[in-house]
């Protein structure tokens, strides 16, 4: 076999090899997941299975869950959120096992008055310990066009994305710190629509005004990625820079800051 002709076919080995790292996965919301029985009747989903829409009234709200579980993947969906007046209105898009020593990594939208803006509060939970709660005022209006988040979790760490760029890293510090970190409990996806006026807008003082109902989040092309066991998701330092621009402009709520230092000893480790 001649130089040229080997290091073609090592070209398409590598190729090969470098398609079976990742598998993606273009998610069917008629096939694939299963929608909650307490508000199937506020579920709508497109013939096409690409989109689905979650309603809230004052009768209940909705959600649903995949049926598979995953473990250590990207998963991207498009969200558009009910616009207007939102207040106490709490949707989501997060990743759970079950168990009440649970992982756990979330998307929380906080809905607000007309004209203010839209509240995203991260958390992740790992064998069914929180407090690692991140918020952010967004810096657009997430209902008037449909906007891309993603959660991506390997071995290494967790980043949270929105519009493919990241906003938030959390590492694994079991080994350094005795930290747990979620690495041996697969999760699904799970998305609702519901009424958290207790505690979702300023604490719970600005309620939902029914009069504005229904409430509707519409959600599409939800695709999941697969990650081989030592797969990671490397930063540049463009993406270094913009997670300091979103944590110094937008960030409004640090669990670093609110915690005893024993709890939160991570956060004197520098992220990258």
């Amino acid at each position: 076999m001649s130089l040229s002709s080997s290091l073609r076919v090592a070209a398409a080995l590598l190729f090969i090899c470098n398609c079976l790292v990742a598998v993606s996965i273009a998610t069917d919301l008629v096939k694939d997941v299963d929608i909650d029985e307490w508000g199937k009747e506020h579920v709508k989903v497109s013939e096409d299975g690409a989109s689905l829409s979650l309603s809230l009234d004052k009768d209940s709200g909705s959600g649903f869950q995949t049926k598979e579980e995953y473990l250590f993947s990207r998963f991207d969906v498009e969200l558009k959120l009910s616009p207007g007046y939102s207040a106490g209105v709490v949707t989501t898009f997060y990743l759970s096992s079950l168990g009440t020593k649970h992982d756990e990594i979330d998307f929380e939208f906080l809905g607000n008055v007309t004209g203010e803006p839209i509240t995203l509060h991260t958390n992740i939970y790992s064998q069914g310990e929180g407090r690692k709660e991140k918020t952010y005022n967004l810096w657009y209006d997430p209902s008037e066009e449909y906007h891309l988040y993603s959660v991506v979790w390997t071995p290494k760490r967790i980043v949270f994305m929105v519009d493919d760029k990241p906003i938030r890293v959390h590492n694994n510090h079991e080994k350094d710190l005795n930290l747990p970190y979620p690495t041996k409990q697969p999760m699904r996806v799970y998305a609702s629509i519901w009424n958290g006026d207790d505690w979702a807008t300023k604490g719970g003082s600005v309620k939902i005004n029914w009069q504005y109902a229904p409430y509707v989040a519409h959600y599409r092309n939800l695709n999941i990625t697969e990650y081989e066991q030592g797969e990671d998701h490397p930063l540049t330092q463009e993406d270094k820079d913009y997670i300091e621009m979103v944590e110094t402009e937008h960030m409004i709520y640090n669990y670093c800051d609110a915690y005893e230092k024993e709890l939160v000893r991570e956060c004197d480790v520098p992220i990258y």
